[in-house]
């Protein structure tokens, strides 16, 4: 899965098709999120491309206040991936302020103003 403009481009593309994908390094193991071209824990060059499990959890939250004909509240939250990476994500399907930070999550590919991104719905169950 690799792109010629670089490792953001490849994830972007992922996104675009529905698909979140994290580069893990084959000499740490350690999963990667930003996309790059070194591990950040090791230095290591042999990064490779797995889907994610789309399980994490809300590590932080806090709710942006809109006018509602602006769209209205919405929360940003630091989301922790069962990967081990945190990446910005809002959660979707839920008010703004019941976003509370442990809240399990499930993290799929969406769409914020047309644009691709990681998005996040409460975990069923």
């Amino acid at each position: 899965m690799g792109n010629p403009l670089g490792p953001d481009a490849t994830f972007r593309d992922g996104l675009s098709k529905g698909q979140i994908n994290l580069q893990q390094c084959g000499n740490c193991d350690q999963f990667i999120f930003f996309p790059r071209i070194n591990c950040p824990h090791c230095g290591g060059t042999s990064l490779t491309w797995h889907p994610a499990s789309g399980k994490g959890e809300v590590h932080t939250a806090t709710t942006v206040r809109r006018r509602a004909e602006k769209g209205g509240d919405y929360n940003v939250s630091m989301i922790e991936l069962a990967e081990g990476v945190r990446m910005m994500s809002r959660v979707d399907g839920i008010a703004p302020l019941d976003v509370k930070i442990g809240l399990a999550i499930t993290a799929f590919a969406g769409e914020i103003d047309g644009i691709p991104a990681v998005l996040c719905k409460p975990a069923e169950g």
